[in-house]
């Protein structure tokens, strides 16, 4: 059975710590989906058509990664894909936290799905994408933290 691995989130913007967990997550599985969903409680700052091209093009040598967009419940998702893995990164305790909680519904939600965390390198474990948000916003290089050139930000 294939080993297929859905790794969620809503990538606002998409960051080295991401590039790593996936890269490393091929490794792990047969496929990696990236799946970019909506949060509820965030408002997207780089559009999402714009963020799955730029996906595409970092993968595109990459036959085992593909990118997808979605809505609604992860554990739907996971169903829809055929996934039986959801992949996500851990930078610290905290993290650990809130990914667990999540874990937890997500097997209650969908016995036999299983999270599979990796623990972030420690070069990239102190930059979130809020941080990375925040300097964009107010002008600043953020090239060291995301693999692509973010777009300029409109007034």
């Amino acid at each position: 059975m294939k080993r297929i691995a859905l790794f969620p989130g809503s990538f606002d913007p998409f960051t080295n710590g991401h590039l790593d967990i996936v890269r490393r997550g091929v490794g792990l599985f047969d496929e990696v989906i990236i799946a970019i969903g909506t949060n509820s409680s965030k408002q997207r700052q780089f559009p999402l058509a714009w963020l799955t091209a730029q996906l595409d093009a970092l993968f595109a040598d990459e036959p085992r990664v593909s990118v997808r967009s979605y809505q609604g419940l992860t554990t739907e998702f996971t169903r829809e894909t055929g996934a039986s893995y959801l992949l996500r990164g851990l930078r610290n305790t905290l993290d650990f936290e809130y990914e667990n909680a999540i874990a937890q519904a997500n097997r209650q939600l969908s016995p036999g799905l299983e999270t599979v965390f990796l623990v972030t390198s420690p070069t990239q474990a102190a930059v979130s994408s809020t941080i990375i948000r925040e300097i964009h916003r107010f002008g600043g290089d953020v090239s060291q933290f995301v693999p692509f050139t973010l777009p300029a930000l409109s007034a």
